[in-house]
């Protein structure tokens, strides 16, 4: 079917086929970015019920270091702010990609015919019913 499409109808259609390849980038950074966001939390959490004179360990490579309380608390808090920047910026980035998807996707309905009124055009017709809904 591509092969009756119009030149620019297939750019766009590689443009979406791209934007939805970013998509699922973008969404795979930001679920990776909210595991380790819960497990910093969850380690500042369980921080609080250590006793501040308890020997400490943190993992560094592959080797554990210690560590005081201060120093493991302050890590942690920065490492959960660092997070968080990130994960709201991920949060942006993927609406943006939602956006330009969805704006891409009616270009192409508009070309194929479907828009409203859509009629004649060097396609007479034939390609805007089944073929714009399935982009």
């Amino acid at each position: 079917m591509q092969g009756n499409l119009p030149p620019e109808a297939q750019e766009k259609i590689e443009e979406l086929q791209d934007l939805q390849e970013t998509a699922q980038q973008v969404a795979t950074q930001k679920q990776q970015a909210e595991t380790q966001l819960n497990e910093a939390q969850t380690a500042l959490d369980e921080l609080e019920d250590i006793d501040e004179d308890t020997t400490m360990y943190r993992e560094v490579g592959e080797l554990l270091v210690q560590t005081d309380y201060d120093e493991a608390q302050e890590d942690l808090e920065e490492k959960v702010d660092n997070l968080e920047v990130r994960v709201q910026s991920l949060d942006k980035q993927e609406e943006r990609v939602q956006e330009q998807f969805e704006s891409l996707q009616e270009e192409l309905q508009e070309m194929l015919g479907g828009g409203p009124g859509g009629g004649g055009g060097p396609m007479g017709g034939m390609g805007g019913g089944p073929g714009a809904g399935g982009a």
